[in-house]
């Protein structure tokens, strides 16, 4: 199976800015998933402080201030650039990191865009610009970015059980009963446990066309569920992938946002074990009952494994 699709979505769950500045220069670089990228960076030279006194000293104090003022405008200027886009944020935060105290300058400066500076999550100190200082800048930021993922993906799952709980009709759980909603292009945010260990398998029908059914590991071994439901013969396999890689080929086609979601969120293992691992928020109140598609759907009991209806197809 080709799983490099699956792959970006989940390294790209959140994408975090990195401003790596000192008195030579500023970097300017991106952390997605497991992925780190340098955007730009630039060299600078600012005016070692002056060792002499009388006014020779505050004159070029005055112009060491002046350059260090245009030094962080310019950092300034060129974050709004790498970090914001139609006016949006494009990173879920920012980490600011140096050796000196230029980082803080940056924080503080009111030159420093609002809409960045509120999404600061951490400045860090390290030992070297550049590259090797962005590298060390990720090393110490590690166990930030990932709570923030936990944060973001906390949110949205409680934004669901906020819709479920005011019954505004606008969600739908269960594979099936996603994958309605999903077809009938009813699906803003597709939610789905990054683990959900099901496969869309495709049989050939009777009369030359596609049976579809989404099956566990268990289900497909078992062979009552490859036989045609009104003749009894039993069906050949014609695609078999999980549904997972399928979904990351189709969700765009359908107007959907995809996340994916652990089950280590503080209701992560509720979404999980009682919703199925599957379910969306919806543009619109939706009713995908009135669809005419079998209501059959797969649920995770305590024990976190699949279990099924009473009857055994599952479309």
């Amino acid at each position: 199976f080709h799983v490099e699709a699956l792959q970006e979505l989940l390294d790209n769950d959140s994408s975090f800015g990195f401003i790596v500045i000192d008195g030579n220069g500023c970097l300017y670089g991106r952390v997605t998933g497991n992925t780190r990228e340098v955007i730009n960076q630039f060299t600078v030279d600012l005016p070692k402080k002056h060792g002499r006194g009388g006014q020779s000293a505050q004159r070029f104090g005055r112009i060491r201030e002046e350059k260090r003022h245009h030094y962080v405008r310019k950092v300034a200027e060129h974050a709004v650039k790498h970090f914001i886009e139609d006016n949006k944020v494009t990173v879920a935060g920012i980490i600011l990191a140096g050796s000196a105290e230029l980082k803080n300058d940056l924080r503080d400066s009111d030159l420093f865009d609002p809409r960045l500076r509120a999404k600061v999550i951490k400045i860090v100190d390290v030992s070297y610009g550049g590259v090797n200082g962005f590298d060390q800048a990720i090393s110490l930021s590690q166990e930030c970015l990932a709570d923030v993922r936990l944060v973001q993906e906390t949110k949205l799952i409680e934004k669901f059980f906020e819709e479920i709980a005011l019954d505004t009709g606008k969600f739908v759980y269960g594979i099936l009963d996603t994958l309605k909603a999903l077809d009938m292009g009813a699906v803003e945010t597709l939610i789905v446990w990054e683990s959900l260990d099901v496969n869309r398998v495709i049989l050939n029908g009777p009369d030359g066309s596609e049976v579809e059914r989404f099956l566990t590991p268990a289900q497909e071994a078992d062979r009552s569920n490859y036989l045609d439901k009104d003749t009894g013969v039993e069906l050949d396999v014609r695609e078999s992938m999980p549904m997972l890689e399928w979904l990351t080929e189709v969700y765009k086609e359908k107007g959907a946002a995809l996340e994916l979601v652990t089950d280590r969120s503080p209701v992560g293992p509720q979404f999980v074990k009682g919703f199925g691992g599957m379910g969306a928020l919806l543009r619109y109140k939706a009713d995908v009952s009135l669809l005419d598609v079998d209501e059959n759907d797969l649920y995770y009991d305590d024990d976190e494994e699949v279990v099924e209806d009473d009857d055994d197809d599952f479309f």
